[in-house]
């Protein structure tokens, strides 16, 4: 069975989930406004992750290409004073594959790439974002939330990506219309304690308007 079939049987409310992380392409199937990885990362990732103070987590916005994340997160990690180990080399390696599979699905030569420290009520509202498609993993806390609604208001049911599963979700200048409903917000976190750790990666196809 197709990767496409695969999506359209398990859809849920538009959301494919695939198999692994080359399946993620399954975005360009019609009608599917998102895909889900819901990988189990790597326990002790997940472990070092949340035991990071938060202000040695990586944090970064850079625009660069997919083949050149890995050099550029060692940099980020020294600056941000991630301690070298194992677990951090296997965070860069992790974003860095998931980096270049997603330069090959939307065919960009560079790609926004953002890594948010995140404690407070960020982007709240349900929204699409202005961008052809965007990946969003979480690696520290509550997932990114998401849900239909084909008016525009919050959803009536809320579902959360599993920390470590990054999701591909279509945004307003993807080329099908009508759009999905499919609208998305970060976790209402302010107040809880809770720190979020989440990479961001937006295709992008002329760097010079990044200037």
């Amino acid at each position: 069975m197709s990767v496409s079939r695969e999506v359209v049987k398990d859809a849920s409310i538009g959301v494919g989930l695939a198999p692994n992380l080359a399946a993620l392409s399954a975005i360009h199937h019609p009608g599917c406004a998102a895909v889900l990885w819901r990988r189990q990362m790597a326990p002790e990732l997940t472990t070092w992750m949340q035991s990071l103070p938060p202000d040695h987590l990586p944090k970064a916005r850079v625009v660069l290409r997919a083949d050149r994340v890995k050099d550029t997160l060692l940099q980020v990690c020294a600056l941000s004073g991630t301690p070298d180990c194992p677990e951090r080399a296997l965070l860069i390696d992790d974003v860095s594959e998931m980096a270049m599979a997603f330069a090959n699905i939307l065919n960009a030569p560079y790609l926004r790439l953002r890594f948010d420290i995140i404690t407070t009520n960020a982007c709240r509202r349900f929204h699409i974002d202005a961008v052809t498609a965007r990946l969003v993993c979480t690696y520290r806390g509550t997932g990114t939330q998401y849900g239909i609604s084909p008016n525009g208001e919050e959803p009536n049911r809320v579902f959360t990506v599993p920390t470590g599963a990054p999701i591909v979700l279509r945004g307003t200048l993807w080329p099908e219309t009508p759009q999905s409903g499919l609208l998305h917000r970060s976790p209402p976190i302010e107040g809880t304690g809770e720190t979020r750790s989440v990479l961001v990666l937006d295709p992008v196809f002329d760097p010079q308007k990044e200037i």
